[in-house]
């Protein structure tokens, strides 16, 4: 009988593969970890063999976990890492370099240089998007000037690129189907969101070939199938959706105002602006939020580059703690009256700033600064940056015509299973903060789609009314409290942020 659905969750650091049943519950779940490679200070890269093969372990360790076969499975679909960027031999299927990951920053000055000439008054209006190294065009760029006869090659259309959902779907399928979804197209800075097509002067701007582009559909679309041999038998493609906008979806923010995050190894804050595209006066990125039906809908998008990330320098950089579980009680025995704060810049700071040349800076240590106050700047490192993201989302949502003031924010991701860090952003945003019954948001929302798509579960107004929310933090700091709090946050981001590496 066909009654369950799988999921691929392609992350930064890990692949994971969940069956879901028709309940939307997930019941089954395998994860394998893969190696990061740091090749020059700001360099970020994956072997794309890594993605790869442990994509298809986690498929077939799933489904043996399970008991289940592939007959079974009514649909597949795949949640993804965004912008990183894989270019191949079509003839072959061998990738032409390793994987350049989201948060690479090679090619900074490119970008800024693209800025100085005045390039990104052409791109935000198009894209949505600011021009930054996060996003995969000038990743693109770089792969085609430095692998020798790379270009020509892409040209003759010898080449593919994907990001990572169109580089499994490659390998999926069997090399037949080379395609993106709008979620993903919306990442790159070639794709036109309004117009829903790769833009044809953004590609001559960065001397991008159309020949290596896959194709774009929606986010439940028919994307093929599984190849007979991989699983045991094929099993129908039916989503792509980049993974913070499967949080979005996952958390069934459907209705314009709803905002969620998702505190990974970056953070991101997506506010359903439904079918209208705004574009953000406060530094915010304008994105394909979902497609499905011919009705596009859209989100303003706030991305911070470390939040989980930083976690695991306190852990493998700094080896003050041995676990992230750890985290939690350390902070609240901290000494309140230690005013350490973390500026994140590990990989330059993101939304609101998006400044890839500020360093992470650790501020205010006395003599009785603990490992426990260092931990709490960490943590409380996301909730200021959250609150700044917010700020800037309500002001961009007044501006076009609907509020966000009343509503909580709904939280995802392996830092929201911190209860500390929960309570201090909500203190800190004054305003609640939900946690879902479900954590798998992510891959519950690429299952949603994928099984609604196969028949197997109902639209998107059933599967809003069954979400359910486990925990709501209400603010508890006083006003004072807080107003220092967020005065001691931005003196020191002021000052990071006009001391550059």
């Amino acid at each position: 009988m066909i009654s369950h659905v799988l999921v691929v969750d392609q992350g930064t650091t890990s692949t994971r593969a969940i069956l879901f049943d028709r309940n939307t519950v997930p019941v089954a779940i395998e994860q394998r970890e893969f190696p990061q490679h740091y090749p020059h200070p700001g360099w970020v890269e994956h072997d794309p063999e890594d993605l790869w093969t442990t994509t298809l372990a986690a498929l077939r360790g799933v489904l043996q976990k399970s008991g289940l076969s592939a007959r079974e499975i009514a649909a597949l679909g795949i949640a993804n890492q965004r912008e990183t960027v894989l270019v191949w031999d079509r003839a072959d299927g061998r990738p032409i370099h390793n994987a350049i990951v989201w948060q690479d920053r090679r090619t900074a000055e490119d970008c800024a240089r693209l800025v100085r000439e005045g390039v990104e008054d052409e791109v935000a209006p198009r894209t949505g998007l600011l021009i930054d190294p996060y996003f995969s065009a000038t990743k693109i760029a770089w792969l085609l000037e430095t692998i020798p006869g790379a270009r020509a090659r892409a040209e003759r259309g010898e080449l593919a690129f994907g990001t990572v959902d169109t580089f499994l779907l490659w390998r999926l399928t069997g090399g037949r189907v080379h395609a993106t979804d709008e979620t993903n197209a919306s990442r790159t800075m070639l794709f036109n969101i309004h117009d829903g097509v790769w833009d044809e002067d953004l590609l001559r701007l960065f001397r991008i070939p159309r020949a290596l582009l896959p194709d774009v559909r929606g986010s439940g679309d028919d994307f093929g199938a599984t190849a007979a041999g991989l699983l045991g038998s094929e099993v129908p493609i039916r989503a792509l959706v980049g993974d913070q906008q499967a949080g979005l979806i996952g958390q069934a923010c459907f209705s314009p105002g709803l905002t969620k995050a998702t505190y990974g190894t970056g953070a991101f804050l997506l506010l359903n602006t439904g079918g209208a595209a705004p574009r953000s006066r406060h530094r915010l990125l304008t994105t394909i939020a979902y497609q499905w039906d011919g009705e596009r809908t859209y989100a303003l998008e706030g991305a911070i580059f470390a939040a989980g990330a930083s976690v695991q320098w306190l852990r493998d950089q700094l080896g003050i703690i041995a676990a992230a579980s750890e985290v939690d009680a350390l902070a609240a025995a901290s000494d309140p009256e230690q005013a350490v704060y973390l500026i994140p810049g590990f990989v330059g700071l993101g939304a609101p700033h998006w400044r890839s040349d500020v360093a992470a800076t650790l501020a205010g240590l006395t003599r009785g600064t603990t490992r426990k106050e260092i931990v709490r700047a960490v943590l409380e490192s996301v909730g200021y940056q959250t609150h700044d993201l917010i700020a800037a989302m309500r002001a961009d949502a007044a501006e076009a015509g609907f509020t966000t003031e009343a509503m909580a924010l709904r939280v995802d991701g392996g830092m929201s299973a911190s209860d500390w860090t929960m309570q201090f952003l909500a203190d800190t945003l004054a305003m609640p903060v939900d946690r879902p019954a479900s954590p798998e948001t992510t891959s519950l929302g690429a299952a949603f789609v994928a099984g609604w798509r196969a028949g197997l579960y109902p639209g998107p107004a059933e599967f809003a009314r069954a979400w359910r929310c486990e925990r709501r933090f209400l603010p508890a700091m006083d006003e004072a409290r807080r107003a220092q709090n967020l005065a001691g946050w931005h003196h020191t981001l002021a000052r990071a942020l006009h001391r550059p590496r």
